[in-house]
């Protein structure tokens, strides 16, 4: 056996139906590969907006210190190709869902789905950012962080399923919409590398903490209220609140985390 051991820290809301899934097919998969690993899933029982990063920094605080790496893992998406392999990461972060791989995103900085890391690595660019609440982008402001370290990324080579075989995209039967909301000034304000926010400042109360057995499959299920400074972050909740209506900066240097997507031949910002 591995004298390693993997914490998988699934970021959590409302999505029952996937973990079902989720649970028992990860423990078949990782079982195969011999790696030791446990479940946690970081459920958000506040009133916010989702904070898919913010969670990822609890799950690292609130999991076994047992483990010596970790993999940022969707609960939506399931690695099909054996050949995806989740032992330690010696050279480095892991993106498993590499750009060339993951079903829907393209572009070469990509960072999001599942990634790999030592706890060592997560801990040295002090986690990720607690400034993106709702949708996207706190995955690119992560990449920036390692890439001003120097901590390059590491990508599965020689897999050959491609984009259509390599993971499956499960959706539950309910149609979710992604919070894409943008208000107060929060586009610009979320534009740059975030030096405020890491996992030196997460907190966070537990409600609870449960293990579950799905399918013979354990989960550790904690329910947790995130924190919201108001005055870093007023676009924790936008209901009711002045859309961001401001103009947008478009200036670029290297602090800047919204990647260049290029699409029809014209280059987004």
């Amino acid at each position: 056996l591995s004298v390693h051991k993997l914490c998988i820290i699934v970021p959590f809301r409302d999505r029952f139906e996937e973990l079902l899934e989720f649970a028992p097919y990860m423990k078949t998969f990782l079982h195969n590969q011999a790696v030791q690993n446990e479940v946690w899933v970081v459920n958000q029982a506040d009133k916010f907006r989702f904070n898919r990063a913010y969670l990822i920094n609890v799950g690292f605080h609130e999991s076994s210190p047992s483990c010596d790496y970790i993999a940022m893992h969707d609960v939506d998406l399931l690695p099909q190709n054996p050949d995806l392999l989740y032992k330690y990461p010696e050279k480095g972060p892991l993106h498993i869902s590499s750009s060339e791989l993951h079903p829907k995103y393209d572009y070469p900085t990509f960072l999001g789905g599942i990634l790999l890391i030592s706890r060592q690595h997560y801990a040295q660019v002090d986690g990720m950012s607690n400034k993106y609440w709702g949708w996207g982008q706190e995955d690119d402001e992560f990449y920036v962080r390692m890439r001003q370290a120097g901590i390059s990324i590491d990508r599965p080579a020689g897999i050959r399923t491609g984009r259509e075989g390599s993971f499956r995209h499960t959706h539950s039967s309910k149609e979710r919409k992604r919070d894409n909301a943008k208000c107060y000034n929060q586009r610009n304000l979320t534009r740059r590398r975030d030096r405020q926010t890491g996992l030196s400042t997460t907190f966070y109360k537990v409600g609870s903490k449960k293990q579950l057995v799905v399918d013979g499959a354990a989960v550790n299920f904690l329910d947790i209220q995130l924190e919201c400074d108001r005055l870093i972050t007023p676009w924790c909740n936008c209901t009711g609140a002045p859309p961001d209506k401001n103009t947008p900066d478009r200036t670029r240097d290297e602090d800047v985390v919204v990647p260049l997507l290029r699409k029809n031949k014209k280059t987004v910002t």
